[in-house]
């Protein structure tokens, strides 16, 4: 089965030069180097897949992120993204514990669940207890220094405007999932609620707990829902509770993951930003939106 490998560079690193393009489609021995954009992504089609980390090394532009695909059915028909760095720039959760003078505390039990050293559902509900008490203006606030990540209105755009049906799924909360989805168009969000009093946080989570496997039977009912299979369905994500759908969808993205994460998925992005979904899907920069 023949696949395609896409190079996309960071181009605030400098741009991929036509002979770095056509030296690297060699060395795979590849096939047909098309530009998707400029001296800044390139696929061409290979019989054999290429050994990525060797790859990598003869780049002179080491700001490049390389993704393999299969060469059929690359345009994909459903996207499920995570939220938390992923789609915006921060983890919410750590953001919202900043109101609370927990922010490093939380950050830190935050940082060992995203790396699978702890029990999703049970760091997520001691960090909300810990948040009991404080008031809901800190959710607002939170919200409002919120980022998007760069390309993610891009991503989520493009992907519409060619039929894709888009999802976030958060192990985060959804009150800021429905503002995100709002605001870059997802036709679907799904993540944990927080409980409050109608002032303060109670400290507790509605149930059941949205986990890493809540997100894996998100992907395959979405498949089921458009009438497809997995294999036509995108993933992103950065975190432990990310790996299972991940490694179920048709192309999953490892985005500037956490060691866990990278060390189970082949793709990743780690130089650029989120239209490298779009390019390693085989879409031209001219069909951005």
């Amino acid at each position: 089965m023949s696949h395609v490998v896409s190079l996309i560079a960071n181009q605030a690193a400098g741009s991929l030069s036509p002979a770095e393009a056509w030296r690297a489609k060699e060395f795979c021995s590849g096939q047909h180097l098309t530009w998707l954009a400029a001296g800044e992504a390139c696929e061409f089609i290979v019989k054999n897949l290429p050994d990525v980390a060797q790859l990598k090394m003869i780049l002179d532009h080491k700001a490049t992120d390389v993704i393999i695909t299969k060469f059929r059915g690359r345009r994909k028909a459903i996207l499920v993204a995570d939220m938390d760095s992923t789609i915006i720039t921060t983890e919410t959760l750590d953001e919202l514990a900043a109101f609370a003078g927990l922010k490093e505390k939380i950050a830190e039990i935050t940082k060992r669940s995203m790396n699978g050293e702890l029990d999703f559902a049970t760091a997520l509900k001691e960090r909300v207890a810990m948040l009991k008490g404080l008031d809901l203006s800190a959710l607002e606030r939170t919200w409002e220094a919120t980022e998007f990540m760069p390309g993610a209105r891009t991503l989520v755009a493009t992907m519409r405007s060619f039929g894709a049906t888009t999802a976030l799924v958060s192990g985060g909360f959804t009150y800021f999932t429905a503002r995100v989805a709002a605001e870059l168009g997802f036709d679907i969000n799904r993540a944990n609620t927080l409980l409050d009093n109608g002032s303060q946080l109670t400290g507790e989570v509605g149930e059941p707990i949205l986990d890493r496997d809540a997100k894996l039977a998100t992907l395959k009912e979405l498949a089921e829902t458009r009438g497809v299979k997995l294999a036509a369905t995108l993933a992103v994500g950065d975190g432990a509770n990310d790996v299972a759908m991940l490694k179920e969808a048709g192309l999953g993205i490892a985005y500037y993951a956490k060691p866990v994460v990278a060390a189970q998925v082949a793709n990743q992005v780690e130089h650029t930003d989120l239209t490298a979904l779009l390019f390693a899907q085989g879409y031209p920069k001219t069909a951005f939106k």
